[in-house]
C-alpha cells in the first residue's frame, strides 16, 4: 500500500454513498431497440437538466414490500428490493407500474388511474395490493452497477436495471422531477448528445454505449439472465487537453488516477508532455522521452525514485536524448545515485552512459546497474552494465527520515536480460517493458522466450500478493491499478495479460492444426485476424515465439 505521506493530496474523505435504483425501460421500435428518457427538473440537486432513466433512492418501505412481490428463484433480496424501488420510482415519475393481476394481465390505464401517484412509499405495495396487482420485480433484471464519482457532493450505489415497456401504458411526467419522456434508440441519444441538445451524464452514455448494439428487448434480457452486472464502475476523472475527462477502471488512465488522486480529487492532467516531469507521488516522478511510435507508444518513460533527501533512482534513462537526460539530471537536482535499465534496448539503456557522464561532469557518477545483453540480443541492444544485479538484491535509499527500497526481480521474456523494480515501501512495480499500459509486449526471438514470459508473469503475481501492490508503472503508458478493489488491480492486470497470452497461443494452436503446411505469412494473417495488418510484422515476432513454445511443449 502507498504511504500516505508520499501521497501528493491531503486526504479528502468523499461523500457518503447512498442506496438508489434506476430503471432502463425498453421496447421494440421500428427501427431498433428503445429506450424511454426523461429530462430532470432544471433546479434538481444531480444531474439538472440532463436526460435520464427514471429512478431514485431506495426507502426502507422497499424492504417491507417484499411480500408484494414476484421474484424469480435466482433473484437475491437485494435485488428484488432494488427491484421494487425501480418500480416504484418509475410509477412516481412516469406513470408506468410494473405490476401484474393474479391472472396474469399487466395493470393498465385504469389501475394506474385509481392509484396515488404522489403517495409516500410506504403506502405504495399496499395501494397495489388492494388493486389485486403484484409487483413484476421478476421481470426487472440488473444491467449494470454504478457507484457516483468521489469527487462529487452527492453520491449514490445504484443498479441500472431493465425491463420491457409495458404495452398498454404511456409515459406521463410528473412535471416536478421529470419532463418530456421520450423514446430514443441508444446510438440517436448519443449522436444528439454529441450534438448539444440532448445531455446526458457520463454513467448514462457508458450504459447507452454498451445497448447501442442491441437489436431486440430479448437479446438485452437474455444476456442479463446470469443476475450479475455487465460492469460495476465508480469512475475518475481528471484534465485532458484543458476539460475534464472521466474514466472507467478498463480504460488506460484510470489507474494514473487512483495513485494519484486516490480520494477522487480532480487535479491530475493526463496529458502526455515530454518538456517537464509529471509527480505521481512526492517520491516518484514520470519524465517521457520524445520517442513516441508503434512500438513505443506515448513514448518510453523513465523514473525517478526519491528525494532531495535520499538522492534518486533514475530507472530506464530512455534513448540517448542529451535534453531528455538533461531535463532528468535537472528533476533529481543532480543527486542521482543510481542509474538502472531494466533491460538493453534502444529505447531504454542507451541513455545510461551520457546521464552518468552528466553527472560525472558535477562531480558524482552513479553507477549504472542492470543485466548484461546476452549474446541471442540483437546488435542494437548490447549492453554492459558497471555492476549486475542480482534477483531479489535491494538499492536503497536512506534519508534522515524516510527509506525507499527497490528490490530486484529478475523477469526474462520480453529480454532475456530483463527485470523489473518493486518499490517495497509503497507497493509499486516498475515493471519496464514486461507489463505495459496500452499495447501487448512484443516477443522477439532469440533473445525473447514466450516460456521465460510466461513464467516471470507467475513470477509477478506472487510479488504483488506478498508485496500488495497495488499499482505498475510501465515504460510506455499510463500507471496499472486500482483502489476501490475490483478486479482491474496490479494482480488482475497481470492474470488478465497471461489469460489474453494463453488465449492466443490457443488461437495460434488451431491455426496450426488446420493448416499444418502454412507458412508463418499464412499464420499470423488467421492467428491475428483481430490485429491491423500493418501490425502484423511485430506480430509476427510473437507469433515465433508462441511456436516455438507450442513445439517445446510437444517435444
Amino acid at each position: 500500500m502507498t504511504r500516505q505521506t508520499q501521497l501528493l493530496h491531503p486526504h479528502k474523505e468523499p461523500a457518503r454513498v447512498l442506496p438508489a435504483a434506476t430503471v432502463l425501460l425498453l421496447r421494440d421500435g421500428p427501427q431498433g431497440l428503445e429506450v424511454l428518457m426523461t429530462r430532470r427538473s432544471m433546479t434538481a440537486s444531480f444531474a439538472p437538466g440532463a436526460y435520464v432513466f427514471p429512478g431514485g433512492g431506495i426507502d426502507a418501505a422497499d424492504t417491507l414490500a417484499h411480500p408484494h412481490a414476484k421474484r424469480r428463484a435466482t433473484q437475491s433480496d437485494l435485488h428484488l428490493t432494488q427491484a421494487i424501488a425501480a418500480i416504484r420510482e418509475s410509477f412516481e415519475e412516469l406513470g408506468i407500474l410494473l405490476a401484474r393481476h393474479t391472472h396474469g394481465q399487466m395493470a393498465n390505464a385504469a389501475d394506474i388511474a385509481a392509484l396515488d401517484r404522489h403517495a409516500a412509499p410506504v403506502d405504495f405495495a399496499a395501494q397495489c395490493a388492494a388493486r389485486g396487482l403484484t409487483l413484476a420485480a421478476d421481470e426487472v433484471f440488473v444491467l449494470a452497477h454504478w457507484i457516483t464519482d468521489r469527487d462529487l457532493p452527492r453520491r449514490f450505489d445504484v443498479p441500472f436495471l431493465v425491463a420491457r415497456m409495458p404495452d398498454a401504458q404511456t409515459p406521463v411526467a410528473d412535471e416536478k422531477e421529470q419532463f418530456e419522456p421520450v423514446w430514443v434508440r441508444p446510438a440517436d441519444a448519443l449522436a444528439r448528445h454529441a450534438q448539444g441538445n440532448f445531455f446526458i451524464i457520463y454513467p448514462t452514455i457508458k450504459t447507452l454505449e454498451r445497448l447501442q448494439s442491441y437489436t431486440t428487448v430479448a437479446r438485452v434480457l437474455a444476456d442479463c439472465a446470469s443476475e450479475q452486472p455487465w460492469f460495476t464502475s465508480c469512475p475518475r476523472a481528471g484534465w485532458l487537453g484543458g476539460k475534464e475527462a472521466r474514466y472507467m477502471e478498463h480504460e488506460q488512465p484510470f489507474g494514473e488516477l487512483a495513485l494519484t488522486c486516490p480520494d477522487g480529487q480532480i487535479l491530475h492532467h493526463l496529458d502526455w508532455v515530454t518538456d517537464q516531469p509529471v509527480l505521481l507521488l512526492k517520491n516518484v516522478q514520470r519524465l517521457t522521452a520524445p520517442n513516441p511510435g508503434v512500438m513505443t507508444g506515448p513514448g518510453t518513460n523513465s523514473y525517478l525514485v526519491g528525494d532531495p533527501d535520499t538522492g534518486y533512482a533514475a530507472i530506464d534513462p530512455g534513448p540517448a536524448d542529451l535534453e531528455h537526460l538533461d531535463r532528468l539530471w535537472r528533476a533529481a537536482g543532480g543527486h542521482i545515485r543510481y542509474i538502472v535499465c531494466t533491460h538493453s534496448h534502444p529505447d531504454h539503456s542507451p541513455g545510461a552512459a551520457p546521464l552518468q557522464a552528466l553527472c560525472a561532469e558535477h562531480g558524482h557518477k552513479p553507477p549504472i546497474l542492470g543485466l548484461a545483453s546476452h549474446a541471442s540480443a540483437r546488435a542494437h541492444s548490447a549492453f554492459t552494465p558497471d555492476r549486475e544485479l542480482n534477483d531479489g538484491e535491494r538499492l536503497v535509499l536512506q534519508g534522515r527520515d524516510v527509506t525507499h527500497t527497490l528490490r530486484v526481480v529478475h523477469t526474462p521474456g520480453h529480454a532475456a536480460n530483463h527485470l523489473c523494480l518493486v518499490l517495497e515501501e509503497d507497493g509499486l512495480l516498475f515493471s519496464g517493458d514486461h507489463v505495459l499500459n496500452g499495447s501487448t509486449t512484443v516477443i522477439d526471438p532469440p533473445d525473447g522466450n514466450m516460456n521465460d514470459y510466461l513464467n516471470s508473469l507467475d513470477k509477478l503475481l506472487v510479488a504483488c500478493q506478498e508485496d500488495r501492490i497495488d499499482f505498475i508503472l510501465p515504460a510506455h503508458g499510463y500507471v496499472l491499478g486500482n483502489l476501490w478493489d475490483e478486479p482491474h488491480d496490479a494482480r488482475a492486470c497481470i492474470s488478465h495479460l497471461k489469460t489474453h497470452r494463453l488465449k492466443r497461443e490457443s488461437k495460434i494452436l488451431k491455426v496450426m492444426q488446420t493448416q499444418p503446411d502454412g507458412s508463418m505469412d499464412d499464420w499470423v494473417k488467421l492467428a491475428y485476424d483481430d490485429v491491423p495488418p500493418r501490425l502484423w510484422p511485430m506480430a509476427m515476432r510473437s507469433l515465433l515465439a508462441h511456436v516455438e513454445r507450442i513445439q517445446s511443449l510437444a517435444s
